[in-house]
């Protein structure tokens, strides 16, 4: 993409996270974390913008000049409107009317599109009985592994990948709740991660800034990056938020649900720094399982069993 079109990205990126019309305060809020910690100047005023109704979206469709950055677009607004499950009706009507701006059509785009819908509808609890089972150590390294396994789709140049990543960190908060007997349904798993900073619209937005803009000054996560890694910035964040999120909860569930959210987002906090200070011993494992990873291996992740 050139400059022009660059920006169009982000632009998309931002409305379609605002399509669904029931972005929550917490949302609000990460949005306008990331316009502030982007590092530039237009995006706070954009988000302003967008919450107003001011940009149009055939005014922004324009600006993508070739057939491969027209569809780039739409993938990534697909994205964004699946993050947190299938896109509503008011996300598909506006996927229909950016469809319409781009000029592409359903079909060429069917096969992208289901891939999107079945990680979108992939169920965060594993089908089977609920397990207690493990030690300390077992669960420790399940979330290590998880991270990992994240980070690793990050790196993967298929950007649906991307989609697989809230699912996995859901689920990891699943089966932690699971071994410390606790029942729970999706709302509840998703309102944690959301006290974390951890919104799926906003997570696939800051990717979006990040990959086209270069790179964020802080991010929605934190300053987890420390000194050079050799690790790409998206894949070191995302390791270290799945990390921080299953030790969090690890934390939540064994002391019966009763932190406060304050107890809750510095204890992210101080995970997020075990996670940095772990990176440089793991990273090249995150990356020789990027190498071994595919779109299929996610949803394979991800299928109930």
């Amino acid at each position: 993409m050139n400059s022009e079109a660059q920006a169009a990205a982000v632009t998309l990126a931002m409305l379609a996270a605002a399509a669904d019309g029931t972005q929550s305060p917490a949302e609000q809020a990460q949005l306008k974390t990331l316009a502030a910690q982007a590092g530039v100047s237009d995006l706070t005023a954009l988000a302003k913008q967008i919450s107003a109704g001011q940009v149009a979206l055939p005014d922004v469709a324009r600006r993508f000049g070739d057939d491969g950055s027209r569809r780039e677009a739409y993938e990534i607004a697909l994205l964004v409107c699946n993050a947190d499950g299938p896109a509503n009706e008011k996300e598909q009507t506006f996927l229909a009317e950016l469809r319409t701006a781009l000029g592409l059509s359903g079909a060429d785009l069917q096969r992208t599109e289901q891939g999107v819908r079945a990680l979108a509808t992939a169920p965060i609890a594993p089908a089977g009985p609920a397990s207690t089972a493990g030690s300390d150590a077992a669960l420790d390294e399940t979330i290590l592994q998880q991270a990992m396994l994240t980070g690793a789709l990050e790196i993967l140049p298929d950007r649906l990948a991307t989609l697989g990543i809230l699912p996995l960190q859901l689920r990891l908060v699943y089966q932690v709740g699971q071994r410390y007997g606790q029942s729970l349904d999706s709302d509840q798993i998703k309102d944690l991660a959301g006290t974390l900073g951890i919104g799926a619209a906003a997570q696939l937005v800051e990717g979006v800034v990040r990959k086209v803009l270069g790179g964020l000054t802080g991010g929605l996560l934190g300053g987890v990056l420390g000194g050079a890694t050799g690790l790409a910035a998206g894949a070191a964040v995302t390791f270290a938020a799945t990390y921080a999120l299953g030790h969090v909860a690890k934390q939540y569930y064994a002391q019966g649900r009763k932190l406060s959210a304050e107890d809750l987002r510095a204890l992210f906090a101080r995970f997020q720094e075990d996670a940095q200070g772990l990176l440089p011993r793991v990273q090249d494992q995150i990356r020789r399982l990027a190498g071994t990873l595919n779109v299929q291996d996610v949803m394979d992740q991800l299928r109930p069993r």
